[in-house]
């Protein structure tokens, strides 16, 4: 992305719009949100349920690791559906264009973005565990006791679970479970 944008647009910010395959809306819209200096906003079309995953706040059932992942990066917002009678052929679920607009500033700092995405990779990965749990058992290098500490710290309660917890509980714990990985070596 990166070369093509210096090559055809002399290395000034993009706005991508487009009507994304869904089967593969996930994997586009991440790599451009990683490249994200270089793309103000994006304007896809994709299927309404992965909108509302985009969208989605903590404590919904369409709430997980690709919406963290989206509102770090960006401002999402809907704007409108797309019902199947639209389309030649009519496929069988409803479309969304949605709008994610580059954040001029993350809406938490955080010390280490890697460790932050891997914590809630985790808390995702398996929903049902714990946040301790989980981080426990998927984050390299972090047991559970660090985990319950950073939790604590962060003023959580230890049997929570990632999907009640935002953007910013996620950094809070990064941070705090940073520190202690810092003072442990």
């Amino acid at each position: 992305i990166d070369a093509i944008i210096q090559e055809k647009n002399n290395g000034k910010n993009i706005k991508v719009v487009a009507n994304l395959p869904y089967y593969i809306t996930t994997p586009i819209i991440m790599d451009l949100l990683e490249n994200e200096r270089h793309v103000d906003s994006i304007t896809v079309m994709v299927q309404k349920e992965v909108a509302q995953r985009i969208c989605a706040r903590p404590g919904t059932a369409a709430y997980g690791a690709f919406t963290v992942f989206c509102q770090y990066y960006t401002e999402p917002e809907i704007l409108f559906d797309v019902p199947p009678h639209c389309f030649i052929p009519q496929p069988k679920v409803t479309s969304s264009v949605i709008r994610l607009s580059r954040r001029e500033k993350h809406p938490a700092e955080v010390k280490d973005e890697k460790l932050m995405f891997q914590i809630i990779r985790a808390a995702f990965n398996q929903r049902r565990k714990t946040l301790v749990n989980a981080i426990g058992s998927q984050v390299s290098g972090v047991s559970k006791e660090m985990a319950a500490q950073a939790i604590d710290a962060c003023g959580f309660d230890a049997r929570i679970r990632g999907e009640v917890i935002d953007l910013v509980g996620f950094a809070k714990i990064s941070d705090k479970l940073t520190d202690i990985m810092t003072v442990d070596l």
